[in-house]
């Protein structure tokens, strides 16, 4: 499992995951606090690795305009 902050395209857990499994780890899961959706599930998915986001940027923002 990889955990990151703020995950956009999931550049940098991407090259994570991919360097673990090339030293044949198996990583299926990466947790963030925010998802941006700029495609890092679809993104990380591609290499077997499931993307579990605590809160999305629009749920954040909702949040906000609440307050």
């Amino acid at each position: 499992m990889v955990v990151d902050d703020v995950i956009t395209t999931g550049g940098q857990v991407y090259r994570s995951v991919t360097q673990m499994q090339g030293l044949g780890l198996a990583v299926e899961h990466a947790i963030c606090v925010v998802d941006c959706f700029g495609g890092g599930h679809e993104n990380l998915e591609h290499i077997g690795c499931t993307l579990r986001p605590l809160f999305t940027l629009d749920e954040l923002e909702r949040l906000a305009k609440e307050e």
